[in-house]
């Protein structure tokens, strides 16, 4: 009984987004894909995909596909990451109905310092971007920290929370802040999944997301 009550509950949050746009509501609904490839203790792979749409799903925010090369040490609780993003961005004009592509390609390096407090696990990452988009080149800096909390000790189910924000290296030095909270579950060591609601607040206006993310490690 247990058992199908989770499962309930986990494909009420992923069907979530989908009740949502039969309301007419305006919510956005990102759908991300987050893989590592291990080559052994030190080295690995990043990869991820993201789908980003304005609504439920349909109406193109952004196609974000990064990798990178990533080295850990201290006993795998730091890691430091070279990689490359490509960003293909539907941008609305001026309110209307238009929409203009925008091409990026990317460069960021990272470093990620992991803390456990009791159940209470931290991530804080620390990302260097280098921008080049069609016609201008940007540097900004990001700052994540996140929380994952069990339910209880060795329980499949947790909690997750994250705030990052994004500051650029000229005026208008912020860029933005993104704040989630979401329930996850996890399968098994290499495979969990999560579902929550995001708030991205931007200088003069702010948007909601729903988030469906999959982390694989393989």
């Amino acid at each position: 009984m247990k058992n199908k009550i989770k499962m309930a509950v986990l494909v009420f949050m992923l069907t979530l987004p989908f009740f949502i746009h039969a309301q007419g509501s305006d919510f956005g609904n990102w759908l991300i894909y987050i893989g590592n490839k291990k080559f052994n203790s030190k080295w690995n792979i990043h990869n991820e995909l993201q789908y980003r749409n304005y609504n439920a799903i349909g109406d193109l925010e952004q196609l974000l596909l990064r990798t990178g090369l990533g080295y850990s040490f201290n006993e795998n609780k730091n890691n430091v990451l070279l990689g490359y993003g490509y960003i293909l961005s539907g941008n609305y004009i001026d309110d209307s109905e238009n929409k203009q592509s925008i091409n990026e390609h990317r460069i960021f390096q990272q470093f990620i310092s992991k803390q456990q407090i009791g159940r209470l696990a931290l991530n804080h990452r620390y990302r260097f971007e280098q921008r080049f988009l069609e016609d201008e080149f940007k540097i900004r800096f990001r700052y994540f920290l996140g929380f994952n909390l069990p339910f209880k000790t060795n329980s499949r189910w947790y909690l997750s929370a994250y705030n990052e924000i994004f500051l650029n290296s000229k005026s208008k030095v912020f860029d933005r802040n993104r704040l989630y909270g979401g329930l996850g579950y996890k399968f098994n060591s290499n495979i969990k999944f999560e579902a929550g609601y995001m708030n991205q607040f931007l200088e003069t206006s702010n948007r909601d997301q729903f988030n469906i993310i999959a982390f694989i490690t393989f």
